[in-house]
């Protein structure tokens, strides 16, 4: 029996999975375990810096949350600029905000560069507020950044149902430094440049346990072992029990994504520019349109039941005729959800908080640059220890409880 896609980026991604590679039998510059945005970027930075690279992913390219992304090419952090340079410092603080402000571009560079087929849109996003209270607050980041000379607008009603095609919301933050993509197509393509600079990429193989043996590294898989002088862990929200504590570094909420079937002349007024939209609710809604005119809604929480019927498939019914109740009658296609690490301080040290496609990106051209000589002092955050977050497990499972509640109440309204 033929598994269900993980989501619908797997069946409308342009790019094709890469070939399996076998194990190298050599001792190798630097060990990836994961084949997402992370594990892709840093074997595709390493190999064209000349190191030998290896890239270990159990599952597929993109199994984890690269292939169940929302798709979402922002800049920064989920933190507004001041708090991000008060939490880092003056040393850190005004880099990470110059390097992440500069993320989407970097992305767009990589696509174009290795001429990745990813439906990949610049027209920019937008943060609409839900409410008068979320654009006070939209109102003061936009401040922020302006203070800071970035190209982000603060924009009214009007304009957003401009942009967007609904009158919903009170207004917005307008991104220009930031677009859509579909991520399944640019995390294949990611693999696919790596493969292309001379990097190995394996798949099906799931690294069992990592020793030090004096000046190298010992991974043992379910396909044998491998030796390298590093090691890189890219596993984020999907991370097992490899490396002991990592898995409660963080807590591991829940975000689901239901798609429309294509909508065609009907919902040609939605999102016509094709920008990403989330909101300023405490519990996040998202909204998006794909190449093919496919309207995706999303939420915080687990898909309940299936994509024609159950809880899910109310839910998401219901907010759509509600942002756009002249739409008229809509069939659903196809439902998923991924996992996302939430940090305490919501930065990107050990999960990313939702902003995987840009962070990962990054963070593996960093990596690249750290295993090559950098000094770890120019990274774009300070090197930590590893910390556990206190009863992280329940706090996911409460996550759950409250998401699904919510989905309760707002398929009911």
């Amino acid at each position: 029996m033929q598994k269900q896609p993980i989501s619908l980026w797997v069946t409308t991604a342009e790019e094709d999975e890469v070939s399996s590679a076998p194990l190298s039998g050599d001792r190798i510059d630097v060990a990836i375990v994961g084949g997402g945005y992370t594990g892709l970027s840093t074997a595709l930075h390493c190999a064209e810096r000349g190191l030998s690279a290896q890239v270990i992913e159990a599952e597929c390219i993109g199994y984890g949350g690269s292939g169940r992304n929302v798709g979402f090419v922002n800049a920064a952090a989920w933190l507004p600029p001041d708090k991000v340079h008060k939490t880092l410092g003056p040393e850190y603080g005004p880099r990470f905000i110059k390097q992440f402000s500069a993320a989407p571009a970097r992305v767009f560079e990589l696509i174009e560069k290795h001429r990745i087929q990813c439906e990949a849109t610049r027209t920019g996003t937008v943060h609409a507020a839900n409410s008068r209270t979320g654009f006070r607050e939209l109102r003061d980041r936009h401040a922020q950044w302006c203070r800071l000379g970035e190209p982000v607008e603060l924009i009214d009603h009007d304009h957003v149902h401009q942009l967007t095609g609904s009158r919903e919301f009170h207004g917005g933050l307008f991104d220009h430094r930031a677009g859509t993509i579909n991520p399944m197509a640019y995390c294949r393509g990611l693999a696919r440049a790596a493969n292309e600079a001379g990097a190995r990429i394996s798949i099906g193989v799931r690294a069992t346990k990592l020793k030090r043996i004096r000046n190298s590294w010992r991974i043992e898989t379910n396909q044998g072992n491998l030796r390298a002088g590093s090691v890189v862990l890219g596993t984020n929200a999907y991370t097992d029990h490899l490396w002991p504590g990592l898995n409660s570094a963080f807590s591991a909420i829940h975000y689901l994504q239901i798609a429309t079937k294509p909508l065609g002349a009907t919902a040609a007024h939605i999102l016509p520019g094709r920008q990403g939209l989330w909101d300023t609710g405490r519990i996040m809604f998202n909204i998006r349109r794909d190449a093919k005119g496919r309207i995706l809604v999303g939420t915080m929480g687990r898909v309940v039941g299936s994509t024609k019927l159950g809880l899910t498939h109310r839910w998401a019914l219901r907010r759509i005729q509600r942002i756009f109740p002249d739409l008229g009658p809509i069939e659903f296609e196809q439902a998923w959800h991924g996992r996302i690490a939430m940090t305490q301080d919501h930065l990107p040290t050990i999960g990313y908080n939702g902003r995987g496609i840009t962070t990962g990106t990054l963070f593996g051209q960093s990596l690249a640059d750290l295993l090559t000589g950098m000094d770890p002092k120019k990274l774009p955050l300070p090197l930590t220890n590893l910390s556990s977050v206190p009863c992280s497990r329940l706090k996911s499972c409460s996550y759950d409880l409250v998401f699904t509640a919510n989905q309760i109440i707002n398929a009911i309204r």
